[in-house]
């Protein structure tokens, strides 16, 4: 496969997966429901202020700030990704730059339109195109966000304070995972991606 269909396949089908899930997630449960498929694993619908993993920088301005931000990392990266294509880099790293992009406009997509599109799901499950308006405007819309692993849930023990503790409390969403996953594959492979870019180089 072609480094740019290649790429241009990663970033379609996580979009297609992410926003799918998101909508299904949207006009089918309300906020805070959970539904438990594993005992390690729950869909937990919530949503944020667009930061991954749950994480809020507050506020309207905050919120335009992020969006902006977002939009514009977009751009570079895509730009960088086209300038990887032409050098003829690894594929590995034109699939995790893909992961990453793929991420953040998914991301976007819910900031952006989400407001415009869906009523709010505070008091029960929204609707597609309400008749009186979204709950938000253009670039302020909530992402969101279902991936619930509480790997240990339960009660300290009294001798250490006997307080509820639950391992991994972030509730996540398709989007944030590939961002994730790109940015570790960047880590841990960046001497291999970039050792095999610097040879095609000379």
């Amino acid at each position: 496969m072609k480094r740019l269909t290649l790429a241009i396949f990663v970033i379609f089908s996580v979009l297609l997966l992410d926003q799918s899930l998101k909508v299904w997630v949207k006009l089918n449960m309300y906020m805070g429901q959970t539904i438990e498929v594993l005992s390690w694993f729950h869909l937990h619908f919530t949503e944020n202020e667009g930061m991954a993993f749950g994480l809020v920088l507050g506020g309207n301005y905050g919120k335009l700030l992020l969006s902006l931000f977002r939009i514009f990392a977009v751009a570079m990266l895509s730009w960088f990704l086209v300038q990887l294509i032409r050098e003829q880099a690894h594929k590995g790293l034109i699939v995790a730059l893909a992961m990453i992009i793929a991420g953040a406009l998914g991301n976007i997509i819910d900031s952006a339109f989400y407001g415009l599109l869906f009523s709010g799901s505070f008091h029960g499950i929204a609707t597609f195109l309400p008749e009186a308006g979204g709950y938000a405007g253009f670039l302020h819309g909530s992402v969101v966000d279902m991936f619930h692993f509480p790997v240990y849930h339960g009660y300290l023990p009294q001798w250490m304070g006997g307080r509820y503790v639950e391992l991994f409390r972030p509730v996540f969403n398709l989007a944030d995972l590939s961002i994730t996953f790109g940015v570790f594959s960047l880590i841990v492979f960046q001497r291999y991606f970039f050792t095999y870019l610097q040879s095609n180089n000379n």
